[in-house]
């Protein structure tokens, strides 16, 4: 039986599992279920405070002094879901040290870089990196759902400024790709890429599906497990418009 479009989006705005239910009932009641799966929701809603952080789960000194101490880059945002998972009483459980900062963050051993990866080194236009001759990592944003602490763009995600990304700098890296024609082989990056609305993702993959030596495109992205609540049954036919298309999940 095929069932209409309309039932389909209504059952998925109904449906909740009971620890996101108890969860959402005890820190945001004033929220419906279907407002609970609305990703933009999700999106306004993130955890962004030490205080906001408290409500939830019991921290400890280790890591207050890390909110306390962080600046710049790389901000403490954590989607209402994801903080559904953190454990309240474990500082060790490995979701809760992925999202929350300790003080070890700020200690920088010798021979360690702000750019370990040497990314800045390797970008010919502002958003690309092309370090192999047949593949490039285009960064289309630097806004992240989640912001895990062990981000290799710790230096430039989540703040305002030079790395901000937008259409000149999207339309600039994919001139520099038309024009580069051993490039075979495109991973589409940020910040996360599935943050973006629909119709700038579409465009965005469309463009690069233009191109006659792009033969992989790939999204590298976190959504799917900080954000499950985007992946909406329009952005699952927009997707599979550009197949062959592969997603990798940090």
């Amino acid at each position: 039986v095929k069932v209409p479009i309309d039932l389909q989006r209504s059952l998925v705005d109904t449906q909740i599992n009971d620890r996101s239910d108890t969860f959402r009932k005890d820190f945001f009641p004033y929220a419906t279920i279907s407002e609970w799966n609305d990703w933009k929701w999700q999106l306004k809603n993130r955890i962004h405070s030490q205080k906001e952080l408290e409500r939830i789960v019991a921290l400890s000194g280790d890591e207050i002094e890390g909110i306390r101490r962080h600046k710049g880059s790389l901000p403490l945002c954590i989607t209402p879901y994801y903080a559904s998972l953190i454990d309240r009483d474990d500082p060790e459980q490995a979701i809760r040290r992925s999202v929350i900062p300790v003080s070890a963050e700020f200690l920088k051993g010798p021979g360690e870089a702000d750019d370990p990866l040497e990314e800045d080194k390797h970008s010919p236009v502002h958003g690309i990196v092309h370090r192999y001759p047949d593949r490039v990592l285009f960064l289309v944003t630097n806004f992240c759902s989640t912001y895990c602490r062990y981000c290799t763009r710790s230096r430039m995600i989540g703040i305002d400024g030079k790395n901000n990304f937008n259409m000149s700098h999207w339309n600039e890296a994919i001139a520099y790709i038309e024009q580069t024609p051993t490039i075979r082989d495109v991973l589409i990056s940020g910040g996360d890429p599935l943050t973006l609305p629909d119709e700038q993702l579409s465009w965005l993959l469309s463009r690069l599906r233009r191109i006659p030596h792009i033969e992989l495109l790939r999204i590298g992205t976190k959504v799917p497990v900080v954000l499950p609540q985007r992946i909406t049954g329009t952005l699952i036919r927009i997707l599979r418009r550009y197949h062959p298309l592969w997603m990798s999940i940090h």
